[in-house]
């Protein structure tokens, strides 16, 4: 979800109000997954390289995901979708982290839509965790066997990766997973995205010919 800052800086917006406008786009998105009933979505919010911003940015942003967290926790039979989160959990406060394990137990029943929070994720962390594990456990290594030590386990793999604000890279989001993924990348900032450009999306991933190496 890129381009909060961007966004704010053409608006002669504070950047605060930036991720202020990305956290209304991020609600409306989820509810535009569950009523097209799509499985599953997950959102790149804060990744492992974000830690390195500036302190008062860092800091606006825990407040935001303490906010969203417990908003979620109120919402969680209104919206009725499950929440998954994936990350480092043990890099966050431990209030946050204590909103991360009720938000996942309370909306744990339902089973329709899933959405993933991938925060203080980093792909390649993931993957050395899951080496680590796979070394301590011994044994032949499988396909299969490795994708059940990733953080990303129950996740399928997704089918498409959008990516906002014109950058064209993945930048460390779920390099295992992506294989055989499709890519879009749009030039509108996250916070100027509209239901018609979800709806944009959906045709674009319809239109695609996924040959999985065949």
């Amino acid at each position: 979800m890129d381009g909060n800052r961007r966004f704010a800086k053409e608006q002669g917006l504070e950047t605060m109000e930036g991720h202020k406008r990305g956290r209304e786009v991020f609600k409306e998105c989820v509810r535009f997954v569950r009523d097209e009933n799509i499985p599953h979505a997950v959102f790149y919010a804060f990744s492992t390289e974000n830690w390195q911003r500036t302190t008062e940015e860092v800091d606006y942003l825990m407040n935001l995901f303490t906010s969203v967290l417990k908003q979620l926790l109120q919402e969680v039979e209104e919206e009725k979708v499950r929440i998954r989160i994936i990350g480092q959990r043990q890099d966050f406060s431990e209030e946050i982290q204590e909103l991360m394990n009720e938000v996942e137990v309370k909306s744990s029943e339902y089973k329709n839509t899933t959405i993933w929070m991938a925060l203080s994720y980093g792909g390649r962390s993931e993957i050395i965790d899951a080496v680590n594990q796979a070394v301590k456990n011994g044994g032949e290594v499988t396909e299969k066997s490795f994708k059940e030590l990733l953080w990303t386990a129950e996740m399928p793999d997704p089918d498409m990766i959008v990516r906002t604000s014109g950058e064209k890279r993945l930048s460390n989001f779920l390099p295992w997973g992506s294989s055989y993924s499709e890519f879009l990348f749009l030039e509108k900032h996250w916070p100027a995205l509209t239901k018609d450009d979800f709806k944009d999306i959906l045709h674009e991933y319809e239109s695609r010919e996924r040959r999985r190496g065949k």
